[in-house]
């Protein structure tokens, strides 16, 4: 592949390259690139949004460069101030390290583990003394923390902003200098940060790295950041049947949009089909990134003749109903709802049923049947 072409490649889905220039030149100089990304383990479970930035990673390794995943096992403990407008809860070691544990098998699905470097940062980061840090927090100034949207506004409305957050962008920074990344990955939202790493990089008389940002993926909700918190996401980890209904629960609009970000499908092609065809066919691709290729076409399968002819599924898994259990506790407890308060906010949203019947009470006493969860749950109580 030409320079031109793994450009035009790379390019693709991608909100700003800093800079376009620098990247072509460095592709040019043909020797293999040092590629990172850095994942924070806050959540223990990877889903299509940060595939956005694994699937640009494999692109750059099936290129014949050098993909380095770094796990931000010191930064999570800092805790990224981005987007946020309030103090982030210090997470312990022991979460910290069982996440890192579930990304380190889970990237596996998408990029070649013989082609991929896994770092942690703490191994260098623990290693700098007081006055390290003390030189390298000379490289940022107040007034540039200030500037960030972000922290304007949770200081102009009185809201705590710690040391410690000041801080991260630096250690991200540092983590490129220690790397000697040729080119850093990350979302648009990072790009403060993905920025620092430039800046520090010239500071230590390295040449400064590429900055590739992407697109945040909004979750099935269609509005927000894919994101665990919100419930709004498709993990990779999950069942193929689980990630085909997700899929299809998505609007015409954010089908093209995943389309764009998560495959490489011609998308001319694609707006030229019928819309149901092309979210069944996105679905089935999505599952197939996953999962063997042959559960695609049995979760389609299973997606049709359960919903499009408002069947039930087969092989439900069942629960033993006793006296005294109330319905949100069977939700909670099967974990057909990740906690009460989202058995609370289903049934509240009017997505639970019983044989067909709309469930509107929490403290509902459970009967033998059926008990439909949304559009892709379902469990059945005897």
């Amino acid at each position: 592949m030409t320079p031109q072409e793994a450009l035009k490649k790379i390019t693709r889905g991608t909100t700003e390259i800093i800079s376009l220039a620098d990247l072509e030149a460095k592709l040019k100089e043909g020797r293999p690139l040092v590629i990172k990304a850095g994942f924070d383990p806050t959540a223990p479970d990877i889903h299509l949004g940060h595939t956005v930035l694994l699937r640009k990673m494999k692109q750059f390794q099936d290129l014949g460069h050098k993909v380095v995943f770094l796990i931000g096992d010191f930064t999570a403990q800092v805790g990224d101030p981005t987007g946020r407008n309030e103090l982030r809860k210090k997470m312990s070691m022991a979460d910290i390290e069982k996440n890192a544990a579930t990304y380190k098998t889970q990237v596996f699905k998408i990029l070649d583990p013989k082609k991929t470097q896994i770092v942690f940062n703490s191994h260098w980061l623990n290693k700098l003394t007081l006055q390290d840090s003390l030189e390298l927090s000379a490289h940022l100034t107040v007034a540039q923390m200030l500037a960030r949207a972000d922290f304007k506004k949770r200081f102009e409305s009185g809201k705590e902003i710690s040391l410690l957050e000041f801080i991260y962008p630096l250690l991200q920074g540092y983590d490129s200098v220690h790397l000697k990344t040729d080119v850093e990955l990350g979302g648009n939202d990072q790009k403060f940060n993905l920025l620092m790493g430039r800046q520090l990089q010239e500071a230590y008389g390295q040449k400064p790295q590429v900055v590739i940002m992407t697109p945040l993926l909004e979750g099935t909700d269609g509005v927000n950041k894919m994101s665990k918190s919100l419930g709004n996401t498709i993990g990779i980890n999950d069942e193929p049947n689980e990630i085909f209904g997700k899929v299809m629960s998505i609007s015409d609009e954010l089908m093209l949009r995943y389309y764009e970000i998560l495959t490489e499908a011609d998308l001319d092609a694609i707006k030229k089909m019928h819309p149901k065809e092309a979210k069944l066919q996105l679905a089935q691709t999505i599952v197939e990134m996953f999962h063997p290729i042959s559960e695609g076409a049995k979760a389609r399968a299973h997606f049709e003749s359960t919903f499009s002819q408002h069947q039930n599924p087969e092989n439900i898994p069942e629960f033993k109903i006793t006296s005294g259990q109330k319905l949100i506790d069977i939700l909670a407890v099967t974990n057909m709802a990740a906690s009460k308060n989202e058995a609370r906010r289903l049934i509240k949203e009017k997505a639970v049923t019983h044989e067909g019947r709309l469930v509107a009470d929490e403290n509902w006493p459970p009967a033998k049947g059926v008990l439909k969860i949304g559009k892709r749950r379902f469990l059945k109580l005897i």
